[in-house]
């Protein structure tokens, strides 16, 4: 990308909801970046949904508020064509003074799950499918989008709609185009079961770079669509009566030489592939506050409403909570269908990846697949409340083989505040806060 047609870029690190926080500086500043001449408070990656500080949080007052050292990833300069006039994103990494990684930053936790592997010679390739509804947040009250082609708000079930697809092709079209730009492998496009509720996925990757993808689509498609006067949400369940979204995860692991290691000829998967089974089925309660990270995505988490509820596994079932698809073994891989739309992808694919090596390190046995119908069978449940979804977070010593002690603390303390702050706001004005930051 020409930076020199630029005035300004911005440079950003994800805090531990996927929020991107950074600053907006001269472009000629670019240079400076990689010799470490940026830098930003560790706490700025360590702050509430609202954007506030955590109280008595130790990267505040105890430290006096430190700066961290800003390094830029391997995904920038990136142009960002929801602004009016031409500025690139800079995604960075926050590091200590020594250049040693920042524990708190959810892009590093992933990374580190991701070196556990290269140390057995194996690399992650891992894909995401991205839900989100368009919808018109400019009243007190949230509702769907409007058709672009009528100016009638669209209402009804509309399931691989083209119609309703093609009613936004202006959207889609810029979307796509922005994809391209940033470098963000968009495949198909579907209609979902949600009243303006649509789904795009992304094509597989090395791990770390599927994480990077999620994390710009969010940015890229909440940004198009206010240029195309709508909002763009990642909320779990926006609509109280409306299909909730999720990010289902697909991921396969590949040695040295190119085979995948979950391929055994067949479409049972190899004894690898069952015990990172195992180990997801594991870890999953425990992990419940990574993948429905707010008190309102607890609202998609309804037996039989398309979002598992209980940990287990199948093939070719999507009742289940990780799934065997079908097709050709060569591609034999699994999908982890729990996380809803408004999480932080480094965190959920970093529960998801560690898991599954957990699950191989220590050669777990996997429950029998199941069969029929998951939600009428008897499992272990995920968490049933925010509450015990933080508590079981920081009690668990799995979760603890995953990620570093100090993430652990920062997020479970973002959350208690949150799970605080948010009992004071009345129910109904919830989406105000959620509706962008989701």
């Amino acid at each position: 990308m020409d930076l020199k047609s630029l005035s300004t870029i911005r440079i950003a690190a994800p805090d531990l909801n996927g929020q991107m926080r950074g600053k907006r500086m001269p472009s000629q500043d670019f240079n400076k970046l990689a010799d470490g001449g940026a830098r930003m408070p560790f706490s700025a990656l360590n702050i509430d949904i609202t954007g506030a500080d955590i109280e008595n949080s130790p990267l505040v007052f105890e430290t006096g508020d430190a700066d961290g050292v800003l390094l830029p990833t391997r995904r920038g300069p990136l142009p960002m064509p929801w602004l009016a006039t031409p500025s690139a994103l800079v995604p960075m990494g926050m590091y200590n003074e020594d250049r040693s990684v920042f524990d708190g930053d959810p892009r590093h936790a992933l990374a580190a799950v991701l070196e556990r592997y290269l140390s057995r010679g194996w690399q992650v390739h891992a894909a995401t499918e991205m839900e989100f509804y368009l919808v018109d947040d400019s009243g007190n009250t949230l509702k769907s989008a409007r058709n672009p082609l009528t100016g009638r708000r669209i209402s009804g079930d509309a399931t691989l709609d083209l119609a309703e697809l093609d009613a936004f092709d202006a959207f889609f079209t810029d979307l796509y185009d922005g994809c391209k730009a940033m470098g963000i492998p968009a495949q198909a496009a579907i209609s979902e079961a949600g009243t303006g509720q649509f789904e795009i996925n992304l094509l597989h990757r090395d791990a770390l770079d599927a994480a990077d993808d999620a994390h710009l689509f969010k940015a890229l498609t909440k940004g198009i669509a206010r240029k195309h006067g709508m909002a763009a949400t990642f909320m779990a369940k926006p609509f109280a009566d409306d299909a909730g979204s999720g990010m289902h995860v697909h991921f396969s692991v590949v040695d040295g030489n190119g085979k995948n290691i979950f391929d055994n000829g067949g479409p049972e998967g190899t004894d690898l592939m069952h015990h990172a089974v195992a180990g997801c089925v594991a870890a999953m309660p425990p992990s419940t506050l990574v993948f429905v990270p707010h008190g309102v995505s607890f609202d998609r988490m309804i037996a039989g409403a398309h979002a598992p509820t209980g940990a287990g596994w199948a093939y070719e079932n999507r009742t289940a909570a990780i799934r065997i698809p079908g097709g050709s073994h060569k591609a034999r891989r699994i999908e982890h269908r729990v996380a809803c739309g408004d999480i932080n992808p480094y965190l959920v694919i970093a529960a998801i990846l560690g898991a599954a090596l957990i699950g191989i390190e220590d050669r777990m046995v996997a429950p029998q697949p199941l069969t029929g119908n998951a939600y009428e069978q008897e499992l272990p449940q995920l968490a049933g409340d925010w509450s015990k979804a933080i508590d079981d977070f920081e009690s668990s010593e799995i979760v603890r083989r995953i990620f570093p002690g100090l993430l652990i603390e920062n997020l479970c303390n973002t959350k208690r505040q949150e799970l605080r702050r948010m009992a004071d706001v009345p129910r109904d004005d919830l989406w105000k806060i959620y509706v962008d930051a989701s």
